[in-house]
């Protein structure tokens, strides 16, 4: 892993290289909330953050998406989005980077979502090490910390007056070859890089139990716990809807005249109508199913079938939860509950 310093005075010309070249992502922040937008010039991105309220997934897995167009006169005829532009995602966090890793590999199963993947195929994803983690991040509960890699290909760090660049792909590689003003690292960078990383993992103060969790959430599925916990929930969805690795969805077909499309929009598991069929029979017809059902598909279904927690532990979910439900608490009291 080739690495190198980019002095901070340096970053906007680093930007504005990439702007030549690349449509880019990057957190911005309005009204004290920070969500990542398209932007034109540096002064647009707030680099001192600690995470953005939505995440990225909005980008990629749009709230609201044309999946295709279609002319019904005498021939259909379809129209499908096409032509991505090679795009640059600036400041992402580790966490979230790794959740659109995650959701790579759920839309590319047996059947490809080839408007999704395409996105992620087009774009270099830059991240920023989480120097200082929100009061409810829990990553290093879920395999991750503040500056882990996975997906993606520049990681930077704050190391002071510098950043610690790493090259992890080969698309990150070929990015800074147009951008000469990287410098060679000392052992004084790096030794401060390995402290700032080590610091930030210690500053993770909220854990969660989930060595062989999924052993233990199968034995308590049946337990009263759900019922106790699914008490004050509301079902607003805002857990699912802010989860960067959330991803249910509902397809329809609106027209107009000879004129339609198909649309995506963004569902959750927390309503009822979610599971809701034709006949009337609901197979999760409580709230005590639909949240013992994520907790589930987090903990257990997706570690079984992907080897990988279906949580990246960014916190989102407990920190805007209207009723306060904990997921930590929620798994770590699993631990207690008579089996």
């Amino acid at each position: 892993m080739k690495q190198y310093i980019l002095h901070k005075q340096k970053i906007n010309d680093f930007i504005k290289t990439l702007l030549k070249k690349h449509k880019v992502f990057a957190p911005v922040e309005k009204n004290g909330i920070t969500t990542f937008k398209q932007v034109k010039k540096p002064d647009e991105i707030k680099l001192d953050f600690t995470n953005s309220k939505i995440p990225p997934k909005s980008i990629f897995f749009p709230q609201t998406e044309t999946l295709f167009k279609f002319l019904n006169d005498k021939n259909i005829k379809l129209e499908s989005p096409k032509n991505f532009e090679e795009t640059v995602f600036f400041g992402i966090r580790p966490c979230d980077a790794k959740s659109l890793d995650i959701l790579k590999n759920v839309f590319s199963g047996e059947y490809e979502d080839s408007l999704f993947l395409q996105k992620i195929k087009n774009t270099i994803f830059i991240g920023m090490t989480c120097v200082n983690p929100p009061i409810n991040c829990f990553c290093t509960s879920v395999d991750g910390s503040p500056s882990a890699t996975t997906g993606l290909d520049l990681l930077l760090t704050d190391i002071g007056d510098k950043y610690f660049v790493e090259i992890i792909t080969k698309k990150g590689e070929n990015l800074l070859k147009n951008f000469k003003d990287f410098n060679p690292i000392t052992k004084n960078d790096q030794e401060k890089k390995t402290t700032i990383a080590k610091n930030a993992e210690n500053k993770i103060k909220r854990h969660m139990k989930t060595q062989n969790i999924e052993k233990i959430l199968d034995q308590i599925f049946e337990n009263k716990f759900w019922e106790e916990i699914a008490k004050r929930c509301l079902g607003c969805g805002i857990c699912t809807y802010l989860c960067p690795t959330c991803h249910c969805f509902d397809i329809q077909d609106e027209k107009k005249g000879k004129h339609g499309a198909r649309i995506r929009v963004w569902d959750s598991c927390m309503y009822p109508e979610y599971t809701k069929q034709a006949s009337g029979y609901n197979p999760r017809p409580s709230q005590r199913n639909r949240l013992r059902n994520r907790m589930y598909h987090k903990f257990n279904y997706f570690p079984k079938n992907s080897q990988v927690f279906g949580c990246v532990g960014c916190g989102r979910c407990i920190t805007e939860c209207p009723v306060n439900i904990d997921i930590i608490e929620i798994i770590n009291d699993a631990w207690q509950v008579e089996k």
